[in-house]
């Protein structure tokens, strides 16, 4: 048995990854998805850095799995925590000292977001329908909408307090159909920051919601 540890993205809902827990409790592993104070104007990223150590708590060979923001607060908890594993999905890959504010502009993703939109025939203007929901179940969608909550601005603007990049095993998981983050700009951000080459995995920015048995397996398969 290994204990995975889920940290979710803007907005900071555990329950984001609750198809996923499922899926890894069946195959006899420990799963804790992090709640982060995302719509709390007075906690960031250090906060949910806090959260995250303390559900790593006593845990060892700790699986650190980070989707979309999270992937700001996974390397600081690594550099705090020993941890076993790190495993981004759709994840922003920060410098270190870079703030979330910074990291659109810096990776030049809403230039890739808006080219993958026009060779891919979908609206260029984001919505949530479009470009986070788009391959979801409208049952799962439905049901997380109680779920939803805002992100607030403060943590866009604190920096991922690293000095480097956290010594631990790291992979990137990008999903196919991402079309927030598209697929080929997730492999050149990871090609650029971490020298690592990002791996595909089905589904889009919310694949833990759309895909999450392919996920878990996929997770799985980094312990061997």
């Amino acid at each position: 048995m290994s204990v995975f540890v889920l940290v979710p993205g803007a907005g900071g809902s555990a329950w984001f990854w609750h198809r996923v827990v499922s899926e890894l409790r069946t195959r006899g592993h420990e799963a804790v998805a992090v709640d982060l104070p995302g719509a709390d104007e007075s906690a960031g990223l250090p906060e949910y850095t806090d959260a995250v150590v303390a559900a790593i708590g006593d845990h060892r060979g700790v699986v650190l799995v980070a989707q979309s923001m999270g992937g700001f607060t996974a390397p600081m908890a690594c550099a705090r925590v020993p941890v076993g594993r790190l495993v981004l999905v759709n994840a922003m890959v920060p410098l270190p000292g870079e703030t979330p504010g910074q990291w659109w502009g810096n990776t030049g993703s809403e230039p890739a977001r808006l080219a993958a939109a026009e060779a891919g025939g979908y609206g260029t203007e984001f919505d949530l329908d479009t470009y986070f929901l788009h391959d979801v179940p409208a049952e799962v969608a439905a049901a997380g909408a109680d779920h939803q909550q805002p992100e607030a601005d403060i943590a866009f603007s604190q920096p991922c307090d690293i000095r480097a990049w956290p010594d631990v095993t790291t992979h990137v998981l990008a999903g196919a159909e991402d079309r927030f983050f598209p697929l080929e700009f997730q492999r050149r951000v990871a090609h650029e920051r971490l020298g690592i080459k990002a791996e595909a995995i089905p589904g889009g920015h919310l694949a833990a919601l759309s895909h999450p048995a392919p996920l878990a397996d996929r997770l799985i398969e980094y312990l061997h």
